[in-house]
C-alpha cells in the first residue's frame, strides 16, 4: 500500500461514526425508543441489523425532523421464550414505541399477543399465514405473506403440465401455513398434493433418508421444498444421495429458500443442481446499487467472518420497514413514551406493571396504512399487510441461481417484466420461460411421473369373462405366461396409450369376474395391487369412491330390450288406421258439400247433371268421389265449377298421397312391433327381465325402484340372453333385456330383426378407464380420449371391428314405434282453402242467379211462392243460345227484360190459383213478355 497513514486514518474516521453513528444529527430532537429483536447471531439476522442502522442514518442526514428514533437490539437466540423476555424487557425498562421483529413466524406469534395487551405496535417480517394482521390491530407485517406465493407456484406446475406435487415443509408455523393455500390453488390449476413430508427443524439425515425412500416409492416426481435453509442444506444433500437430483426428477422451492440461496454453502448449491426457485423480484435502480456498495462495506467490517452473506430483499424490507416507522413517528408528533399503568401488581407476565401505550393507537395508525418509495420499490401497506407485486423465477445451475422468468397477478408467467405501468399490456413472451437446465443437467422437461423403482412394468387389470368377449377377450399364452387381451375396449387403451407423454411398457393382469366382481376389482386399485383397471367398466358413485376415472370412451346409458312381434299387425281394418275418425267424417263432409256445390253450378247448363231426384244425388256422390282416381268423364261447362274442381282435385291429391304414405308405413315399419311397450307392461304382466353378470345395472334397477329383485335374472353372454329372449317368461326364459346401451348396441347388431329398444334411456356415466385415486394420468388419458372420439373415422372402425355397423339395424335406437295416425290438425289449412273456394263459387253463383230473376223477388206474392217460383226457374234447363238471341237480336234490337217491361203477365193454372203451374211435374213460371210502346207502333 503506497500510503498506510491515510488507510488507517479512513479506517479511525470509520469506526467513530460506528460507534456513535447519530452524534452528529439534531441534538434538539426527540428521542423515540425503539426496539428490535433479531437473530443477530445468523445471517439475516446481522444483514438485517446493518440494514436498520444504515436506514436510521440515512433518513435522519438528509432532512428537517422534530424526532429521532434511537434503536435497542435485542437477540432472539432463535428461541421463542428468549424473543418473548426481549420484548417484555424493551416495554417494561426501555419504554419502547414499537418493535422490529422478531424475524420468525413461531417468535412474532408470543410477541404479537403482548404488542396486542401493551398496544404497541409490532413491525414484524414473519411471513406465515398462521400470524395474521386482521386477527392483531397492532401487528403490520414487514415481508411478502408467504400465501402470496403458491399462485406463482402453482402457474409453474401447470405450464409444465403437472398432475401431482409432493409438499415437503418444516414442522413449524412457517412450514405448515402455506398448506391449505397451495392445495387450494393447485386444485384451480388441475394438480393436487398427492402426498406429504413433514421434517422437524432439527431431522437429522437419517430421519431425512428414510422419508425420501418414501418418496422412492411413489410415482410423483415433482417436489415442492418450503423449509429454511440450515433444514434444506440436510436436506439436499441426502437427497442427492438417494439419486433424487437426477434425471425425471423436478424440484421446486418456496421464496424464503430461495431468497436465501446466498448464504448457502457451496455444497449444498451444487447438491440443488437444476432446482426451480420463486422469490420476490428486486428492481434494480441506481439507489439500491449505490446501498449495497455501501452497505457490503460496512458489513464485513462489523462482521469480518461472514464472507458469503449478500443483501436479500429481507434486508432491503427492514430498511424500508424502519423508514417508514421514522416517517409515522414524526407524522404522529409522539415526543416521549407515555404507558398508562395498571394498579394490579400481581400479574405474573409483568404486563401489568408496563400498562399501555399512550402513542401506540395513533402511531399504528400512521404505519398500518403506508405508501413510500422503498429501496426494493414499492414499499404499500395496507390494513397492516405488505402488498405483494412480482415474483421472479430462479434455475439453481452451475452452483448459482439464475433468473429465467417472472410471475405477476396481471400477466402469469412471462419471460420479460414490464414497468408497472405498463403491465396492462402483458409481454408478448407470456407463459414462455429462458431455457431450463434440471436436475441430471436434463434439457427436457421431467413428465412428473413414473413407475415406481420396485416395479419394472405398469399393471393393468383386465376383467376376464365368459361373453361379451367383443369388448374383453383374455387369453394367456401357455408357453410364456403372459396375458394377452384384445377387444374394442383394448384397443382404444392402446391408441390412447400410444399418445400419452409416458414411455411405460404395458402388462396385463386378468381377473376372473366369476369370482371377483367389478367392484372387487376396482378396490384392487385402491389396494396398490393394480396401477388401471381397463374394460368394461362402467363409472358409478360407489366405484369413484376409491378410484379416478376417465372420461368415458363409450355410450352411457342403460336401456331396455323386448323381442319384436313378427306378426305384427292382424287387422282387417287396417286401411282405416292412417286417420282419424274425425279426419275421416271432415272429408266424407267435404266430399258431400263439393259435390253438392258442383251440381248447383252444373244444374241448369249441364245436361248431365240433369234427370231424376235420385240420378241427380247419386250425380252429386259420383262427381265428388270420383276425383279419388280421377276417373270423372263428365265434361262441366261452368266456369265457377272448372274453379272449383281444381281446387278440390289438389286437395285430394294431398290427402291421397298421404294417406298412402302413412298405410305404407304401417303396413311396413309397423309389421315389426314389439311385444312390450314399457316398462310398465312388464310389471304388470309379471315378466322377468335378464341382465349382464357382474354388472351394476341389477343394482341399478332395484335400488331406483324401476324392478324388483324377483323379476331379475341374469346371464353371462349374448348366446344366452338370446336364448332366453326366445323362450319368454312363461317358458323359463326372460320377455325384456335389461342392460348398458352398448351391450345392446352389440346384441340388436347380431338380432337386429328379433328385437328393439323400448322405454326411456336411464342416464348414466358410460365405460371409462380406472385408476389409483391421485393418478397423474387420469388427466392425460381423459384428454388422449376426448381427441380420439373427435377422430370419428378412426372411431367408427374400430366400432365396425368389434361391434359391428349400426347402419345394419335401423331399430338399434328404438325407431319401431307405431306410426303417428293423420289428423285434422294437419290439412287445417288444406280444407279452408277448399272450404272457401267451394263457398266463394256457389255465392257468386247465387249472387247472379238472384240477379236476373229480380222481378220474382220484386212481386208482390209470399215469401213463399217467391222461393218457389225461384226453385222452378232453377230446375228448367237453361238455354244458352236462345238467351243470348233474347239478349241481342238484329231484327228487335236489344230486349228488355220483364222486370222493366210496362206490363207482365202471368197466367194462373185452372187446377191451383196464383202464378204456378205444372208442367212435365215440374213447377215452371210462364212468362209473356208485353211489348214496348215504341215495338207496337213500328
Amino acid at each position: 500500500m503506497q500510503n498506510p497513514h491515510l488507510f488507517w486514518l479512513h479506517m479511525l474516521l470509520f469506526m467513530c461514526l460506528c460507534i456513535d453513528p447519530l452524534s452528529g444529527f439534531n441534538a434538539t430532537a426527540a428521542k423515540a425508543n425503539v426496539g428490535i429483536i433479531h437473530d443477530l447471531d445468523g445471517a439475516v439476522g446481522k444483514m438485517c441489523k446493518t440494514c436498520i442502522s444504515m436506514a436510521i442514518e440515512d433518513f435522519y442526514s438528509n432532512r428537517d425532523y422534530n424526532t429521532m428514533i434511537e434503536p435497542h437490539f435485542r437477540d432472539s437466540r432463535s428461541d421463542i421464550v428468549t424473543a418473548a423476555s426481549a420484548a417484555i424487557d424493551l416495554l417494561k425498562n426501555t419504554q419502547v414505541m414499537a418493535i422490529i421483529g422478531p424475524q420468525r413466524s413461531i417468535q412474532a406469534d408470543f410477541v404479537i399477543d403482548i404488542g396486542d395487551k401493551v398496544e404497541v405496535p409490532i413491525i414484524s417480517p414473519a411471513t406465515s399465514p398462521s400470524v395474521s394482521p386482521k386477527d392483531s390491530s397492532y401487528f403490520i407485517r414487514s415481508a411478502w405473506c408467504s400465501s402470496s406465493q403458491v399462485k406463482a407456484i402453482a402457474a409453474v406446475v401447470k405450464k409444465f403440465g403437472w398432475r401431482e406435487v409432493v409438499f415437503v415443509y418444516e414442522d413449524t408455523n412457517y412450514g405448515s401455513g402455506l398448506v391449505p393455500y397451495l392445495t387450494v390453488d393447485l386444485l384451480k390449476s388441475n394438480a393436487v398434493v398427492s402426498h406429504q413430508i413433514v421434517l422437524s427443524s432439527d431431522a437429522t439425515e437419517d430421519r431425512i433418508r428414510q422419508e425420501l425412500f418414501k418418496l422412492l416409492n411413489m410415482r410423483t416426481r415433482v417436489f415442492v421444498v418450503h423449509m429454511l435453509p440450515d433444514l434444506a442444506s440436510r436436506f439436499f444433500k441426502v437427497a442427492k444421495e438417494a439419486g433424487m437430483m437426477g434425471k425425471g426428477y423436478a424440484w421446486l422451492i418456496a421464496d424464503v429458500l430461495t431468497s436465501l440461496l446466498d448464504s448457502m454453502n457451496p455444497q449444498t448449491m451444487e447438491a440443488m443442481q437444476g432446482v426451480l426457485g420463486v422469490k420476490a423480484y428486486v428492481p434494480k435502480s441506481v439507489e439500491l446499487i449505490d446501498f449495497e456498495k455501501r452497505w457490503r462495506k460496512r458489513f464485513y467490517i462489523e462482521n469480518p467472518e461472514m464472507d458469503r452473506t449478500e443483501l436479500n430483499v429481507f434486508g432491503l424490507w427492514s430498511y424500508d420497514s424502519i423508514t417508514a416507522l421514522a416517517e409515522a413517528v414524526e407524522r404522529a408528533g409522539v415526543t416521549s413514551p407515555q404507558f398508562n399503568r395498571s394498579v394490579d401488581r400481581g400479574n405474573l407476565t409483568d404486563l401489568g406493571a408496563i400498562g399501555t401505550s399512550l402513542a401506540g393507537p395513533s402511531l399504528v395508525g400512521w404505519i398500518r396504512n403506508h405508501t413510500s418509495k422503498g429501496l426494493r420499490g414499492d414499499f404499500n401497506i395496507s390494513n397492516g399487510e405488505l402488498q405483494p407485486s412480482a415474483f421472479e423465477i430462479v434455475n439453481v445451475n452451475g452452483g448459482k441461481e439464475i433468473a429465467i422468468g417472472f410471475w405477476t397477478e396481471k400477466c402469469g408467467i412471462s419471460r420479460e417484466l414490464k414497468p408497472d405501468d405498463h403491465q396492462d399490456n402483458c409481454s408478448s413472451e407470456k407463459e414462455n420461460l429462458d431455457p431450463i437446465v434440471w436436475p441430471g443437467k436434463e434439457s427436457k422437461v421431467p413428465k412428473g411421473w413414473e413407475i415406481p423403482v420396485s416395479r419394472e412394468k405398469f399393471r393393468v387389470g383386465v376383467p376376464a369373462k365368459a361373453g361379451f368377449n367383443e369388448f374383453v377377450e383374455v387369453k394367456k399364452n401357455e408357453e410364456t405366461g403372459v396375458v394377452e387381451a384384445k377387444g374394442f375396449s383394448i384397443d382404444v387403451f392402446e391408441k390412447v396409450w400410444e399418445k400419452i407423454p409416458y414411455n411405460v411398457p404395458v402388462e396385463y393382469v386378468s381377473f376372473d369376474t366369476e369370482d371377483e366382481g367389478y367392484d372387487e376389482l376396482v378396490l384392487k386399485l385402491a389396494e396398490k395391487e393394480l396401477d388401471a383397471l381397463v374394460g368394461d367398466v362402467t363409472v358409478t358413485a360407489n366405484r369413484s369412491k376409491h378410484a379416478d376415472f376417465t372420461f368415458p370412451y363409450s355410450e352411457s346409458g342403460v336401456v331396455i330390450v323386448v323381442p319384436i312381434n313378427p306378426n305384427g299387425r292382424k287387422n282387417a281394418w287396417i286401411f282405416m288406421e292412417p286417420l282419424t275418425t274425425g279426419l275421416w267424417l271432415t272429408i266424407g263432409t267435404f266430399f258431400i258439400y263439393t259435390g253438392f256445390v258442383i251440381w248447383v253450378l252444373e244444374h241448369r247448363v249441364n245436361k248431365a247433371f240433369r234427370g231424376p231426384p235420385d240420378q241427380q244425388v247419386g250425380m252429386i256422390f259420383w262427381f265428388s268421389f270420383s276425383t279419388l282416381v280421377f276417373a270423372q268423364r263428365e265434361k262441366v261447362r261452368s266456369n265457377l265449377t272448372r274453379f272449383v274442381v281444381i281446387v278440390w282435385v289438389f286437395v285430394v291429391l294431398v290427402l291421397t298421397s298421404s294417406y298412402t304414405a302413412n298405410l305404407t308405413s304401417m303396413l311396413t315399419v309397423d309389421q315389426l312391433q314389439p311385444k312390450t311397450n314399457d316398462i310398465e307392461d312388464l310389471v304388470k304382466n309379471g315378466e322377468f327381465v335378464g341382465y349382464h353378470t357382474g354388472s351394476f345395472v341389477g343394482d341399478f334397477m332395484t335400488n331406483n325402484g324401476i324392478l324388483e329383485s324377483s323379476n331379475l335374472k341374469n346371464y353371462s353372454t349374448l348366446d344366452q340372453f338370446h336364448e332366453a329372449l326366445s323362450k319368454g317368461s312363461k317358458k323359463g326364459g326372460i320377455g325384456a333385456i335389461v342392460d348398458e346401451l352398448p351391450y345392446i348396441r352389440l346384441l340388436l347388431s347380431k338380432h337386429c330383426d328379433k328385437y328393439t329398444i323400448i322405454g326411456p334411456l336411464y342416464p348414466t356415466s358410460g365405460f371409462a378407464y380406472a385408476f389409483p385415486k391421485g393418478s397423474p394420468l387420469v388427466y392425460d388419458v381423459s384428454h388422449e380420449i376426448l381427441r380420439l372420439k373427435e377422430d370419428s373415422d378412426l372411431m367408427v372402425r374400430l366400432t365396425k371391428k368389434w361391434l359391428g355397423d349400426e347402419k345394419d339395424c335401423p331399430n338399434a335406437d328404438g325407431a319401431l314405434s307405431t306410426s303417428q295416425r293423420l289428423n285434422i290438425d294437419s290439412f287445417k289449412g288444406l280444407f279452408v282453402i277448399a272450404g272457401v273456394s267451394s263457398t266463394l263459387a256457389l255465392a257468386i253463383f247465387l249472387s247472379h242467379f238472384l240477379f236476373e230473376n229480380w222481378y220474382v223477388l220484386a212481386s208482390t206474392a209470399s215469401g213463399k211462392e217467391k222461393l218457389l217460383g225461384l226453385a222452378r226457374i232453377f230446375t228448367r234447363e237453361k238455354d244458352e243460345s236462345l238467351s243470348s238471341k233474347e239478349t241481342q237480336s238484329p231484327d228487335r234490337g236489344v230486349g228488355v227484360s220483364a222486370a222493366a217491361s210496362p206490363a207482365m203477365s202471368i197466367p194462373c193454372d185452372q187446377e191451383e190459383e196464383g202464378m204456378f203451374s205444372q208442367d212435365e211435374g215440374f213447377s215452371t213460371v210462364e212468362i209473356t213478355v208485353i211489348q214496348a210502346p215504341h215495338e207496337a207502333n213500328s
